[in-house]
């Protein structure tokens, strides 16, 4: 089945595709194609389609070629990755499995591949597909299986696992700390908030501190702005995906032998419509002091995360990222293909773009730019929390952000458009993409 024969019967080897061949023992055997240039996207496409094509086979055997300017971990790391992922089903709450699930994933390296380059990068596949298939879970658990209080008793529980110091915060301890968001965005649900506080501190010298903020909107009913009753409604239980990305990368990072020192917030609350909700035009005081009108409360992320920006700017980091379903516009500005970036500092700004690139979860960096904070003019507080429909909001959101950080570098990602997938392709299929948790676990571990 060499590519001249496969050629013959029609396979062109596209990067991405795959055909099922048969041999005589009776087992499935495939081949996928990788393109004429094949790149590290183009490796883990195809490992994806062969998984999916021997979507019947539990235990898959993948040769790891030799590929001319690429790296033999970094080639292994996306064929794991590739092929663990496309294989995901979420299945926790049905009586049978909608796939059959993959119990034995074997590389069997070509002629000219070093093994222990291909060992070392196999295991980082493992570990990094296992943050995307978490954070997928996480996302794609129902409200009514995973509120604020349930997520910080899983993150406490994850977090001793995995080396992390983990604190949790309720609203008693959210009122000392004066988290203005937090609370309003809770005074409609019954459900209490949760901060959850989570801190990875290296073995030795740290190289550096870097503060992550995650929304955790456990499901957005809008508030008092109540979302319409639509698709996008129900799958609003995904508005806590920056924070499952963060919990689910910061999860990696010790075997990963991450050197920075990482503390992470992640503000938890649903969002739901009471009598005790936030009323439209509430002014809100937050924990750096300044005042915030209400002109939407379905506009909740910036609230509930710009509290956490001024907690990791007190603790003087080398950096801030924060990672949010934030806003619509990122989504119809850019697609289900690729995250939105934009920050006060241009060199974390490029790592985030970089780190994307490598885990394939790309971002586009749009500006911040500043003559637009006139339209979140407030005539009753400091700021509004955000403007008119129709407005840029995408960006009128990071500058609503960016008043919270002081001088730090930092760098915001916005997922709105990417959490989500609708279809089968590439690594991706139905539901919660997990979108962010590799690209987070990228730049964590990697100089920038």
């Amino acid at each position: 089945a060499d590519a001249a024969a496969l050629k013959a019967h029609g396979f062109e080897a596209a990067a991405g595709t795959a055909i099922r061949l048969w041999s005589g023992s009776g087992a499935a055997t495939v081949a996928g194609g990788v393109g004429a240039e094949p790149t590290l996207a183009s490796v883990r496409d195809a490992a994806a389609a062969i998984a999916r094509t021997a979507d019947a086979e539990p235990s898959l055997a993948i040769e790891l070629p030799s590929l001319a300017g690429l790296d033999d971990a970094a080639v292994a790391e996306a064929v794991v990755e590739g092929a663990v992922l496309a294989r995901y089903s979420y299945d926790a709450l049905k009586a049978e499995p909608t796939r059959v699930p993959i119990t034995t994933l074997t590389l069997v390296i070509a002629e000219g591949v070093d093994e222990a380059s291909a060992r070392t990068g196999a295991e980082r596949g493992r570990v990094l597909a296992a943050a995307t298939a978490l954070t997928r879970d996480l996302a794609n658990t129902p409200h009514n299986h995973l509120t604020a209080t349930m997520l910080a008793d899983f993150a406490q529980r994850f977090g001793a696992e995995r080396g992390l110091d983990v604190e949790v915060f309720g609203p008693d301890e959210a009122r000392e700390l004066r988290l203005g968001g937090l609370l309003a965005i809770n005074a409609g649900s019954v459900e209490p908030l949760r901060m959850i506080k989570l801190t990875y501190r290296p073995d030795g010298e740290p190289s550096r501190p870097v503060g992550l903020v995650g929304k955790g909107i456990t499901y957005d009913a809008g508030g008092i702005s109540l979302k319409p009753s639509d698709g996008v409604h129900a799958m609003m239980k995904n508005d806590m995906t920056g924070a499952a990305a963060i919990l689910a990368a910061m999860g990696t990072l010790r075997e990963l032998g991450c050197t920075n020192e990482v503390t992470g917030w992640l503000m938890c609350t649903n969002n739901m419509p009471s009598g005790s909700a936030t009323a439209l035009g509430d002014v809100l005081t937050m924990r750096n002091g300044l005042s915030v009108e209400v002109i939407d409360s379905d506009a909740e992320g910036r609230l509930v995360m710009a509290d956490a920006l001024v907690l990791a700017a007190e603790s003087e980091p080398d950096a801030i990222i924060d990672i949010a379903t934030l806003t619509g516009s990122a989504g119809r500005a850019l697609g289900p293909d690729m995250g939105a970036v934009l920050g006060n500092s241009q060199a974390t700004v490029d790592a985030v773009i970089a780190a994307g690139g490598v885990a394939d979860e790309p971002v586009w960096q749009l500006p911040l730019h500043r003559p637009y904070l006139r339209m979140l003019d407030s005539t009753t507080a400091d700021i509004c929390n955000c403007a008119a429909v129709g407005l840029p909001d995408a960006i009128l959101a990071s500058l609503f952000l960016e008043k919270f950080v002081a001088d730090v570098p930092w760098a915001h990602i916005d997922i709105a458009g990417t959490a989500q997938a609708d279809a089968e392709r590439s690594v991706r299929v139905p539901g919660g993409s997990g979108f962010g948790a590799r690209l987070l676990a990228h730049l964590l571990t990697r100089d920038w």
